[in-house]
């Protein structure tokens, strides 16, 4: 059985972009194993599951409702509930790696963690497929190859949360819950085109209107670039867990 690795915060990563590509993964014979700071179980962020003060926006910005139950399946699975450290993670072990996002600032400490990028560029380098939704792009923007001093990316084309799209959100809600929709004062899409060769490689794709479903696969959107995919907002999941599930078959 292939392993595909996901490495997730101690809390508030976003349910639908670790949960949605568990369930499709687990159902194709895939093992997901999990990675957290400290080798306890993750938790999502609750604001996102449970819709608390989203106002009237909350049936727009609430994870919907096949994510949460899906969330609440993968964290009673065995995997989630005996995560690996950090430390412990040895990237030999896994065929794939995936990184789901979040915006809660409890993500930060999977964003800037000195040894997660060097898994991540150890990935690369591999030439693995790795597969990144969100800010779990900025991740894989912020791993600096040692060989090259430039980031993992820098070569690639890409996407990841919109600046419009995150930017929204924020002036949405900014009067009740303040910056929560901003985990750092500069956003995901100027970070992430920092990181490369080209600003024009990073692509934003149809306007993200409506998100996607099993059955609806072409609502979404990713950006695949040899051995790496990515995404833009939990709208992506369903199309980001059938593309990479796609990578993985030719990849082996």
């Amino acid at each position: 059985m292939k392993k595909v690795l996901m490495p997730l915060p101690t809390y508030g990563f976003d349910p639908t972009e670790a949960a949605i590509p568990w369930l499709l993964l687990t159902a194709h014979g895939y093992e997901v194993a999990f990675a957290t700071p400290n080798g306890y179980s993750s938790l999502a962020d609750i604001r996102m599951l449970r819709g608390e003060q989203l106002g009237i926006w909350k049936w727009l910005l609430q994870a919907r409702s096949d994510a949460v139950t899906a969330y609440y399946q993968m964290s009673n699975s065995d995997n989630f509930c005996a995560p690996l450290k950090y430390t412990d993670i040895q990237m030999n072990e896994y065929d794939a790696l995936l990184l789901p996002g979040g915006h809660d600032k409890g993500v930060r400490e999977y964003l800037e963690s000195a040894l997660l990028q060097s898994i991540v560029v150890d990935f690369f380098v591999a030439k693995k497929p790795v597969a990144a939704i969100c800010h779990g792009v900025v991740l894989a923007a912020r791993s600096i190859n040692p060989a090259t001093g430039k980031s993992v990316l820098h070569p690639y084309k890409t996407t990841a949360l919109l600046q419009s799209q995150e930017l929204a959100a924020y002036h949405l809600t900014k009067l009740w819950l303040q910056d929560y929709y901003l985990t750092y004062p500069v956003t995901v899409e100027a970070a992430v085109k920092a990181a490369l060769s080209d600003p024009a490689h990073f692509l934003k794709g149809p306007a993200p209107l409506w998100r996607d479903t099993a059955a609806h696969l072409n609502r979404g959107f990713t950006v695949t670039d040899r051995n790496y995919l990515s995404a833009r907002w939990p709208g992506d999941a369903y199309r980001f867990s059938m593309d990479f599930i796609q990578l993985l078959a030719v990849s082996f």
